[in-house]
């Protein structure tokens, strides 16, 4: 079974609840599904590790959420080559902040591109001022991705 890890950055667990109601549509895409709020750059550099979705919020003025700061700064820190990983990105923000919107999934998006991994489409970026629960935007989005990259294995 082809494995896909969702990797978690959150404050108040918007985020974590995006991962989990979106976990059944790649369950049901053949995937076995992993939810981490602790991920590690070798995770990504794993032999198994093909396909991540990564579902980040944004904090404070476009920063990373606690739990996902010593990750962002170890990849930095590290610069691995990711050329064999392809990856999805749900990020979570609030547009009343202006620039900084959404600005830890930019801010991820650029990084993980900087060191070779691909992004498969669009990146979606869900406005907490326009849509009040999140998984209301990553569950249609989800279900598009899987369909137009062709990633079910089921």
């Amino acid at each position: 079974m082809s494995q896909l890890t969702i990797v978690v950055g959150t404050m108040y667990g918007g985020a974590l609840d995006v991962a989990e109601q979106v976990m059944p549509l790649f369950e049901n895409a053949g995937y076995s599904v992993e939810i981490t709020e602790q991920a590690t750059p070798a995770m990504l550099t794993a032999q198994d590790t093909a396909l991540v979705l990564f579902c980040v919020s944004t904090t404070g003025s476009g920063d990373f959420p606690g739990n996902f700061v010593p990750f962002a700064r170890a990849l930095e820190e590290q610069s691995p080559s990711l050329d064999g990983l392809r990856y999805g990105l749900i990020a979570l923000g609030d547009s009343s902040y202006g620039e900084t919107f959404c600005g830890a999934g930019r801010t991820l998006d650029a990084l993980l591109e900087s060191l070779g991994a691909t992004r498969l489409g669009e990146r979606l970026e869900v406005d907490a001022m326009e849509t009040f629960m999140a998984d209301d935007a990553a569950v249609p989005w989800v279900e598009q991705w899987i369909e137009q990259h062709r990633l079910k294995v089921a």
